[in-house]
């Protein structure tokens, strides 16, 4: 079973190795991949406040400076780790035993706006692009759609999948084989932000318990969660978690 998780647009700081860009996931999608970093770093060097302004989602331009630097020479660390947000803090890797961080490392795969497709293991340095923003020319997500979707239906062929991303990232890959989502509801209405908190908790109960089929799954029990219902669709099959007070 491979885990399918978002990115955060929030990042931690720092890092310990340097960055090899051809180790990441994926290595016939390095060639890509490159040609959509040289032209975020040649942005970058160019250094116009606007342009980097939209590309990064901030506006304040100490804030915009202290993105513009060189990635290339940036040290890097695991991307589970380097990603903040909601469901990353919910999830709290850190804290989590050498197994289940091993679990983790092997079963879940991030999709960066910037490296595309990448393990939950891959070293990549601290970065700024907001989601849906083009890079010069490319839009990402068309981008990572046309080169990397087809190696990831291979690498994914004899996998179950369980699909904790947000919509948005169906632009770079959906599954064309049977694969498994899941929508949380509480009295009766459908949560939308907190559902980030909610695929962090589940994620970190997956990897506590290392588990390694969807039935298994399905059988997990997850405090402050029953399953409501679960619905299938064609190649979908979507579980709908209560959330209990």
């Amino acid at each position: 079973m491979k885990i399918l998780l978002a990115p955060s647009e929030t990042k931690k700081s720092g890092g310990e190795l340097p960055f090899h860009p051809n180790r990441l996931f994926l290595k016939a999608l390095a060639p890509h991949r490159m040609k959509l970093l040289h032209t975020y770093i040649n942005i970058l060097q160019q250094g116009d406040i606007q342009v980097l302004s939209k590309m990064f989602g901030i506006k304040k331009e100490s804030d915009i400076l202290k993105y513009k630097k060189d990635m290339a020479h940036e040290l890097t660390m695991k991307a589970i780790e380097r990603y903040t947000g909601v469901a990353f803090d919910y999830l709290g890797y850190d804290k989590l035993d050498s197994d289940a961080q091993t679990y983790i490392d092997n079963h879940v795969i991030l999709f960066s706006n910037l490296f595309g497709p990448i393990r939950s293991s891959d070293l990549i340095p601290e970065y700024k692009l907001k989601q849906g923003e083009a890079v010069g020319s490319i839009k990402p997500e068309k981008f990572y759609h046309e080169h990397a979707a087809h190696l990831i239906e291979e690498y994914l062929k004899n996998e179950e999948i369980l699909d904790l991303r947000a919509g948005f990232y169906d632009k770079f890959y959906k599954p064309t084989k049977p694969y498994t989502t899941l929508k949380f509801i509480k009295d009766s209405k459908v949560v939308s932000h907190w559902a980030k908190a909610y695929r962090g908790i589940v994620l970190r109960e997956i990897a506590k318990a290392g588990v390694s089929s969807i039935e298994a799954f399905m059988k997990l029990p997850i405090e402050g969660l029953s399953i409501y219902e679960i619905q299938t669709k064609k190649n979908k099959t979507e579980i709908i978690y209560n959330i209990e007070e």
